[in-house]
């Protein structure tokens, strides 16, 4: 006599069908981190067939540099530190591209030992949202007008390269810049000239910096600045007069200058952290850099003067 399987519940049937239908993932994952059940959603999420993925290590599929956020989630849920986790990683599908895939997993049972069992783990895509946060983001750290990084952009990299500088014991430098005689100069053109201008000197000012870590930022009205990480007094100098070459060969005609074009005043100063200690900085280097460019302008304008250099013990 045969055997019959039990017959399907309406709920198990309408189980199925979300499980098959819905755009979310539906998985569980076993102890060792291998998938004992996925949905069939999953082959439009991981363009695979859900028999490359069962039994298949999560690893398989999460890209390498994330899965330190897999690991800290697991040890929050197992641990009974929390119910549930969420976080946000890459996944690899069968083409070899990446999505944004947000995991949230919840402990569903444990071992006869007691220990920590299968999870109950829910995937989502969200490579658009991910998108749209990462658009956000830029245009929140952007300058509108010179695409330049703004003023709270600067202000966080500039404290973010003090504290990398501190932890290697190294040096950094800053450049501030501003055009000569700007009001006059829109007062004469128009505000609209006067943007075009500033567009002009931004480019100007970005085509001189030749490595990827250093930021050209508007710091505030015709003011801009380069942060230059890892830079010595020699090389911060360098830079300035190369900017300052750069501003002046634009040639924009300026009638209230001396020369009757266009130019600019730099400042810069360079800090090094000796001991690794970080007390006002980069407050103080900023402030370096600004008595060095009232500097310039009190000497002529059109110059580059370097305030000495400190040392942050």
């Amino acid at each position: 006599m045969t055997s019959r399987a039990p017959p399907i519940s309406p709920e198990q049937t309408i189980l199925q069908l979300i499980a098959k239908y819905s755009r979310d993932v539906i998985a569980q994952v076993r102890p060792d981190m291998t998938f004992s059940y996925i949905s069939p959603s999953a082959e439009r999420l991981f363009n695979r067939p859900t028999t490359q993925i069962i039994g298949h290590h999560i690893a398989e599929f999460v890209l390498e540099e994330d899965l330190t956020l897999i690991a800290q989630a697991t040890h929050q849920v197992v641990s009974g530190k929390a119910d549930d986790s969420v976080v946000t990683v890459r996944v690899i599908k069968g083409d070899g591209s990446l999505i944004w895939v947000e995991v949230a997993s919840r402990l569903m049972d444990q071992t006869e030992t007691g220990a920590p069992g299968n999870r109950a783990v829910i995937m989502r895509d969200v490579s658009e949202r991910k998108a749209l946060e990462d658009t956000l983001r830029t245009m929140a750290l952007k300058d509108g007008l010179t695409g330049l990084a703004n003023r709270r952009s600067f202000d966080e990299t500039l404290l973010m390269e003090w504290k990398r500088t501190a932890r290697a014991r190294s040096q950094m430098s800053l450049l501030l810049a501003d055009i000569d005689g700007f009001k006059t100069f829109n007062d004469a053109f128009g505000h609209q000239v006067g943007d075009d201008c500033l567009r002009s000197v931004a480019n100007a000012l970005v085509s001189v910096v030749q490595r990827p870590g250093d930021t050209v930022a508007r710091y505030g009205g015709e003011e801009l600045a380069i942060i230059l990480p890892e830079a010595d007094a020699q090389a911060a100098t360098i830079v300035a007069e190369r900017a300052r070459q750069a501003v002046e060969d634009l040639q924009i005609r300026h009638a209230g200058s001396s020369g009757q074009v266009l130019t600019v005043s730099i400042g810069s100063a360079t800090a090094r952290a000796s001991h690794g200690g970080s007390i006002g900085m980069p407050q103080a280097l900023l402030s370096s850099a600004d008595r060095a460019l009232y500097s310039a302008k009190a000497e002529g304008r059109n110059c580059c003067r370097a305030a000495v250099s400190l040392v942050e013990r």
